[in-house]
């Protein structure tokens, strides 16, 4: 259930332009005739705007779909980039010796004690808000709890039988790294991808929502539920807020119960281990 949801939301995050053409309205284009009232407040859900408008007369649909869009764009290429960045630093951590490892280690923990959001502040006050500064950003906090996992199941690998063959027959530290190593933590890493998405999304919208992600007038989830509890708009809106919230509440809900069914295809015993 969980990997037809995630497959229709990519679906609809690919077709966002179509299903837009379709819907009849733009993710920026604002409806003051029908999708606001006379007293400039939103229109609810109904026949030309099927979830509802914001209070710019914008199709809350439309919009959710353009934002699911930004969403998995953000959420994924930040986890890719994460996983890459920490598997090669765990990995030579592990691998590498006491040496390498206690500098790696120690990066590890000073990256893992920054506060995101102060940082993903300043940052974004310097530079400017982009998408591109967003991915890296989330990124940057997050591969080092992908590297730690990495760290440690490299130096329980590192002493396998295999692995000191490799080394007895001559084969150099790059070599038993990436086809001796690196083969045995496909299993984890794709399991951490899995639950790595979500949190990226969520730190998408939470930047967003603090605006310092997407820049609007570019619908996200995040600078949605913004502009819902902007002067309480929620509550007299509840669309607003509720149906972007439901979508980011689902996509993570999806992608973590994706990564719990990976883990337990990958290690049967781990599901076992449970139901005991």
């Amino acid at each position: 259930m969980c990997g037809a949801f995630i497959l229709f939301l990519v679906l609809v995050a690919v077709f966002a332009d179509p299903l837009s053409h379709l819907i009849g309205w733009g993710p920026t284009q604002q409806d003051r005739a029908t999708g606001t009232t006379a007293d400039g407040l939103p229109v609810g859900p109904g026949r030309i705007h099927l979830l509802g408008a914001d209070q710019l007369g914008r199709d809350v649909l439309v919009r959710l779909i353009y934002g699911a869009r930004v969403s998995l764009v953000v959420g994924v290429s930040a986890a890719i980039a994460a996983v890459l960045i920490g598997v090669i630093i765990g990995l030579c951590a592990g691998f590498l010796g006491p040496a390498v490892d206690s500098v790696l280690a120690r990066l590890m923990d000073v990256v893992l004690a920054f506060p995101f959001l102060l940082f993903a502040i300043a940052l974004v006050t310097v530079v400017g808000p982009s998408e591109l500064l967003e991915i890296a950003v989330i990124a940057f906090f997050s591969w080092a709890a992908v590297g730690r996992i990495v760290r440690g199941q490299t130096l329980a690998i590192r002493e396998r039988e295999y692995v000191e063959a490799a080394r007895s027959l001559g084969a150099g530290n790059l070599r038993i790294m990436v086809v001796d190593v690196l083969p045995n933590l496909i299993a984890p890493v794709l399991v951490y991808v899995t639950l790595l998405i979500p949190i990226s999304i969520v730190f998408e919208a939470t930047l967003s929502f603090l605006g310092v992600g997407i820049i609007p007038p570019t619908p996200s989830w995040g600078n949605m539920l913004d502009d819902a509890q902007q002067g309480g708009l929620y509550q007299v809106a509840w669309w607003f807020l509720t149906f972007p919230a439901a979508a980011l509440v689902l996509t993570t809900l999806a992608f973590n119960l994706l990564g719990d069914s990976v883990r337990d295809a990958l290690d049967p015993r781990t599901e076992r281990l449970f139901a005991k």
